[in-house]
C-alpha cells in the first residue's frame, strides 16, 4: 500500500474520528491528544466503546487492543466482576469524603498479595505514589538527593521526569546506567542519597530496556549499607507479572514499592506500600518537624476501591497473569519466525505479558526471546526510529490492530489464538507494505 493510499484510506474510513480530532486540537495543546502516546499523524482513532480485548471507533472500525489502558487492563475491558462492583457502588455513592470499609478491604488484599506491603497508602495514580515516596524517604533519611537509572520511567513530576524534558528541576537528581554495580555502589557510598528509584523489569513500561535481575538482587544490601531508601516502581508490573509483583519473581523486597494500573481494575489508582517505620511521619503525633500531610480528594474513593477489591480478588489467583504471559510468548515466538522468514533485522522480545518489537541492526542472537538482540540499550529507544514505528502503527490500525507506539504489545488474560493469528497476519502484511513503500530500511 503506497504512502498516499494508506493515508487516504485511513482518513476515509475514520471521518468521525477526524471531526473529533479537529475539535480536540482546539482545546488540547498536544495536537488534540491527552497523552504523549496518543499522538499520531494524522490521528489515532476516537473510540466509542470496548469489550474484552476489542474496541470500536466512532466509524465502527474494530480493533484488537494491545494498549489495554496503558497496561491497566490485565483482565480486559469490562470484566463482569469489576463492572458489577462499580455499578453497585455508583448507586451507593462515589465520594463520601469519609473513611469506608472498602478502602480497608482493598488495602488488606494488597497486603495479602504483596507480603512486603506492611503499610499501604492510596493515591489517584502511580505518579503521585512516586512523589510521596520521595517525600517520605527525605524525611526518614534527612537527605535530599535522588538516584535514578537511565531510561527508567517514573512519571512526569519534576525530579522523576526524563532529564530531556524542559522546565523541570533536576538539581537533586543523579542518573546512572542500569546494570553497572560498581557505579551504583560508588554513588551510594557517598551517603547523600535519600532514595534510589528503579523500575521493575527495566527501563520503560516494565522492561523495554531489560534490567539484569542479578544486579537488582544486590540493591537491598547496598541500600541498607549506605542508608538509602530503595523504591521499586511496580506501577506497570505490580500484580501484572505475578500476584506478588516482579519483586516476587526475582526474590527481592524493596523498602518501598509503588503500584498503580492493575490494582484499580481499570479505574485510576495508585499505592505506596512498604516498611512501616518509613510511613511514621504520616501518623498524628509523630515527631515535630518530621510530619508529612497527605491529602487527596480522590484517595481510595469508594468507586475506585470497589473496582480495586473486585480486581485484586481475581489477580491474587495468578491465573490471569499466566494466561496473558502465555499469549505474549506466542506472539514473540511466531513473530520472530515471521521476521526471519522475511529477512527483517530485529526481534520481538520481553518477559511476562508485555512484548516489545525492535526493528534495527542486531549484534547477536539471544539465547531466548526474553532479551533484545543488541548490546547497546540506547538502540532500543533510538529516536531516529520513531517515524518507522509510527508508520507501522498506522498500518496496524488500518488493519484492525491497536498497540502502544507501534512497538509495544500489552496482553490481557482474554487474548485468544484467533486474536493472535489475526495479529500476526496483520503484522506480516504491514511489514510487507513498509518494505514496498521504502519505510523499512534494510539493516546490515
Amino acid at each position: 500500500m503506497s504512502d498516499h493510499n494508506l493515508d487516504s484510506k485511513y482518513r476515509t474510513e475514520r471521518k468521525q474520528s477526524a471531526v473529533w480530532h479537529e475539535r480536540g486540537r482546539k482545546v488540547f495543546a498536544s495536537n488534540g491528544a491527552t497523552h504523549f502516546a496518543r499522538i499520531l499523524d494524522p490521528y489515532r482513532p476516537y473510540i466509542s466503546h470496548a469489550d474484552g480485548v476489542k474496541k470500536w471507533d466512532l466509524d465502527g472500525n474494530e480493533y484488537i487492543d494491545y494498549v489495554l489502558g496503558h497496561g491497566a487492563l490485565l483482565l480486559g475491558h469490562n470484566h463482569q466482576d469489576v463492572v458489577r462492583a462499580v455499578q453497585e457502588q455508583v448507586a451507593k455513592g462515589v465520594l463520601y469524603g469519609e473513611n469506608h470499609p472498602l478502602e480497608v478491604e482493598w488495602a488488606e488484599l494488597v497486603q495479602e498479595i504483596m507480603p512486603g506491603a506492611e503499610r499501604v497508602l492510596f493515591f489517584p495514580c502511580g505518579n503521585e505514589a512516586n512523589m510521596m515516596a520521595v517525600r517520605l524517604a527525605r524525611v526518614f533519611t534527612g537527605r535530599t538527593k535522588i538516584l535514578r537509572l537511565e531510561k527508567h520511567y517514573h512519571g512526569w513530576s519534576d525530579e522523576l521526569a526524563s532529564p530531556a524534558e524542559s522546565g523541570i528541576n533536576h538539581d537533586q537528581v543523579v542518573i546512572i546506567p542500569q546494570n553497572n554495580l560498581e557505579r551504583l555502589e560508588k554513588e551510594l557510598a557517598k551517603q547523600e542519597y535519600a532514595v534510589l528509584f528503579t523500575e521493575a523489569g527495566g527501563g520503560f513500561l516494565g522492561g523495554r530496556t531489560p534490567i539484569d535481575p542479578d544486579f537488582v538482587r544486590q540493591i537491598p544490601g547496598l541500600a541498607r549499607k549506605y542508608g538509602t531508601i530503595w523504591v521499586l516502581d511496580e506501577v506497570i508490573t505490580g500484580f501484572r507479572v505475578a500476584p506478588g509483583g516482579w519483586q516476587s519473581v526475582i526474590g527481592v523486597t524493596p523498602d518501598l514499592t509503588t503500584l498503580g494500573k492493575c490494582i484499580g481494575g481499570g479505574i485510576s489508582a495508585g499505592a505506596l506500600v512498604g516498611r512501616p517505620e518509613i510511613f511514621e511521619p504520616l501518623r498524628p503525633g509523630s515527631v515535630p518537624g518530621r510530619q508529612v500531610m497527605h491529602g487527596g480528594t480522590w484517595n481510595a474513593n469508594p468507586l475506585t476501591a470497589a473496582a480495586g477489591v473486585a480486581a485484586c480478588k481475581i489477580l491474587r489467583t495468578g491465573e490471569p497473569q499466566q494466561k496473558a504471559a502465555e499469549a505474549a510468548a506466542i506472539l514473540r515466538r511466531e513473530g520472530n519466525m515471521m521476521l526471519r522468514g522475511k529477512g527483517i533485522s530485529g526481534a520481538f522480545y520481553g518477559k511476562s505479558s508485555i512484548t516489545y518489537l525492535y526493528l534495527g541492526p542486531v549484534d547477536f542472537e539471544p539465547a531466548d526471546d526474553t532479551l533484545p538482540p543488541v548490546k547497546d540499550p540506547a538502540q532500543l529507544t533510538n529516536p531516529a526510529r520513531l517515524p518507522l514505528y509510527n508508520r507501522l502503527l498506522l498500518h496496524l490500525l488500518q488493519r484492525g490492530v491497536s498497540n502502544l507506539l507501534g512497538s509495544i504489545f500489552v496482553f490481557s488474560a482474554l487474548h485468544t489464538e484467533g486474536d493472535l493469528h489475526k495479529t500476526l497476519q496483520v503484522l506480516g502484511d504491514s511489514i510487507d507494505d513498509l518494505l514496498e513503500e521504502g519505510s523499512l530500511p534494510i539493516f546490515d
